[in-house]
């Protein structure tokens, strides 16, 4: 009898150690689990967004998520970091001089956008707590995107006809009777010589959806040889009678140019020019279209500036954006779990 009893007691102990072992393993399994999430779990409790044993969960109501501070502000400036490096690549003088360069900066970013987003969906596979890092995808390619937009139109718009025209040449002192369009090709300011006017009674236009005016500019009341210097503009004129409102047309100082730029306008105006020296019997072999204003170097300045104006509109609004935003996600990650 005491030899059976010892028996059991020998196999209630051996038990009772198998249940032991077994329940040490199960917490230290827990533990590595734990501390993997820690690390990996960018924007929690701890580290980068680790979810303690007190974080809150979906599964586990009641008890208070503790945000990371650090994560919120890499989010609050990380994003705006990409959005100002690539809005100020776009519109200024990398993409004049070398856009294989300023589209290369943008290609990249979307890579390491791509590679945080696909961090941040291996790491949601294996925990279901929001976490920073995917907000963090997110409004990164958000901000590559817009930079590339609204920053390649500011280029488009204004930074580019300012390097187009500071890249050419200046003209003083040019007369429309005796000097040709030819020898002036790459006139961007031309400042024509006492004298020189617009000839409103010689205003054409074509139409093309949008009215294409020109108006030559001429020296004196006598028809000239040649008519090679145009004063041009868009929708500024009846496209009936010739007359032409285009620019400082009506300022009795304005006696100088500002090269056109758009290509793809300068067809159009051909076209009106066509239409004028066959109306008027005039000879234009080499045309060449200006903004008829006062100051051209005041007119050029004007681009640079809206350029910057836009730039630092466009920055600052994105900062106070993904403020708004970031701010808005730490509400609700410290929500879930409430509802």
């Amino acid at each position: 009898m005491a030899a059976q009893m010892g028996n059991h007691s020998k196999a209630a102990a051996a038990t009772n150690a198998v249940k032991d072992r077994a329940q040490n393993l199960m917490q230290e399994s827990h533990r590595r689990e734990l501390a993997n999430a820690q690390f990996l779990n960018y924007g929690g409790a701890t580290g980068f967004g680790g979810a303690s044993e007190h974080a809150r969960t979906v599964f586990a109501p009641g008890k208070r998520r503790r945000i990371n501070v650090v994560g919120i502000c890499l989010n609050v400036f990380f994003p705006f970091f990409f959005f100002a490096a690539i809005y100020c690549a776009m519109p200024f003088k990398l993409h004049y001089q070398s856009p294989g360069i300023c589209w290369l900066l943008v290609f990249g970013s979307l890579l390491v956008c791509g590679f945080i987003c696909l961090v941040a969906f291996r790491v949601r596979r294996k925990d279901r707590e929001p976490v920073w890092l995917m907000y963090t995808a997110i409004s990164c390619i958000f901000a590559v995107i817009m930079a590339t937009i609204f920053g390649n139109a500011n280029y488009v718009y204004n930074l580019l006809p300012y390097y187009e025209i500071d890249s050419l040449n200046t003209y003083p002192s040019v007369n429309p009777a005796n000097d040709y369009g030819q020898e002036l090709m790459d006139g961007g300011r031309i400042y024509f010589s006492d004298g020189a006017g617009l000839d409103m009674k010689k205003a054409s236009s074509f139409k093309n959806t949008d009215l294409y005016c020109v108006a030559p500019i001429v020296t004196g009341e006598e028809k000239l040889s040649h008519y090679d210097f145009w004063a041009v503009g868009m929708n500024c004129c009846s496209g009936v009678s010739p007359d032409f409102r285009c620019g400082q047309f009506n300022n009795p100082k304005a006696r100088s140019g500002l090269r056109l730029v758009w290509e793809n306008q300068r067809p159009y105006y051909r076209l009106a020019v066509q239409m004028a020296s066959a109306q008027f019997d005039l000879y234009a072999p080499h045309p060449l279209f200006f903004s008829w204003i006062q100051d051209p170097v005041a007119e050029l300045a004007e681009y640079l500036d809206a350029g910057w104006r836009y730039y630092l509109l466009g920055v600052s609004t994105h900062f106070a954006f993904n403020l708004l935003c970031c701010l808005s996600a730490v509400i609700v990650f410290s929500k879930i779990g409430y509802m």
